[in-house]
């Protein structure tokens, strides 16, 4: 999942940046942007998903409440101190035309690095109130309603809610307001963007449950209907003809769109689990699943999310943009954009091949160092 939200990412964000004013205006350019509403959702559940194994984990250990909220905490603090410095290698990159506010924007990683901060304190709370079977289904219930909760205090606190009094930049935090006075809808604020994350969880939970382990393909299935019938619903609550906030802006703030987008993120959660156990992404010896085909690219960028995201937005909205910006025709584009994905994959190729030859070298060098000094001397 981590590998589709890297490719919509780049497309997204390719078309975005080169596409000249008069290609903007095409319908092909509206769909390229709507399939840019999934890669931060998708980065925000799949945080959520992994958060909940990892305090799984430590949950098995039987280790207390406070010791699994500080080591989860403490690694969202470190998402969010990554997030600081991207943006101030973005703005040294960039010295002497970016505003010095650019190294407060709010970006995805900023948002992550908070979520998974909020998500250990929740689990914390629900972990020292309830212990025993249903504590899983306590993390359930609370992590769900804190998805909800996020989702309808969104459209208020854009709006008719607005902390005006804070610091603009803590304010951005909350609405993505910037310094320019509304709230900006490129950037990642709390509300609404935390609440994917904590669906995440929910689901995550669900998913190492002993009831979903026994039952495997027919929970994963379960969980893609469940994301239909999200989709149904909120498509009738928007439908009825009252409305619930004074000011209904659908694409940014609307818990309506929100639950399309939870729904849409199961189906793809279900879509993503048969194709590896089903689809070619696994081939078969015989009557026997054998292991899975040697590369896919998807996995490959989903092993170094991190870094491609990193690099790739320097090649496409930085100063060493491959393409110049807003200039260029959509097959231009497009031929930028196959680029981007090749060298990106490239990079992720490299990333995930050389992981850990640095500590094998050492190892060797040491074991050679003292298989050397420990030869007897020769006999002349």
């Amino acid at each position: 999942m981590r590998g589709l939200a890297c490719v919509l990412m780049f497309q997204t964000h390719c078309y975005d940046s080169w596409l000249s004013p008069g290609a903007r205006q095409s319908k092909f350019f509206m769909y390229s942007q709507l399939g840019g509403t999934f890669p931060a959702p998708l980065f925000l559940f799949l945080a959520g998903i992994s958060f909940a194994l990892v305090t799984e984990k430590l949950w098995q250990k039987n280790l207390s409440p406070a010791r699994i909220a500080r080591a989860t905490i403490r690694r969202g603090a470190e998402i969010f101190a990554f997030g600081l410095l991207f943006r101030l290698q973005e703005y040294l990159i960039a010295w002497g035309w970016a505003p010095l506010s650019d190294l407060l924007r709010v970006d995805v990683l900023n948002t992550i690095g908070i979520s998974m901060m909020l998500m250990g304190l929740v689990c914390w709370l629900v972990l020292s109130l309830q212990r025993g079977p249903r504590a899983r289904m306590a993390l359930v219930l609370a992590s769900a309603g804190a998805a909800l909760l996020i989702s309808l205090l969104t459209p208020p606190l854009w709006t008719t809610w607005r902390p005006r009094w804070l610091p603009w930049p803590l304010e951005s935090y909350i609405n993505g307001v910037h310094n320019l006075g509304t709230p900006q809808a490129g950037l990642f604020p709390i509300f609404p963007w935390t609440a994917f994350a904590f669906a995440g969880l929910a689901a995550g939970f669900i998913l190492q449950s002993q009831w979903a382990r026994k039952r495997g393909a027919l929970t994963f299935f379960l969980a893609g209907a469940a994301g239909l019938g999200l989709v149904a619903v909120a498509r009738g609550l928007d439908a009825q003809p009252r409305q619930l906030y004074a000011v209904y802006d659908y694409w940014h703030t609307s818990p309506d769109f929100f639950l399309i987008r939870v729904g849409m993120l199961l189906v793809i959660l279900t879509a993503s689990y048969a194709w590896c156990r089903w689809g070619v992404g696994q081939r078969r010896v015989g009557q026997r699943r054998a292991a899975p085909w040697g590369f896919s690219p998807l996995i490959q960028l989903g092993r170094a999310s991190l870094l491609v995201y990193w690099v790739h937005l320097e090649f496409v909205y930085g100063r060493f943009s491959i393409l110049p910006k807003h200039a260029a025709n959509i097959r231009s584009a497009s031929l930028g954009l196959l680029t981007i994905f090749l060298a990106m994959l490239t990079l992720a190729f490299l990333r995930t091949r050389l992981k850990g030859r640095g500590a094998e070298m050492r190892t060797w060098f040491r074991t050679w160092f003292r298989t050397w000094f420990r030869r007897p001397a020769s006999v002349n």
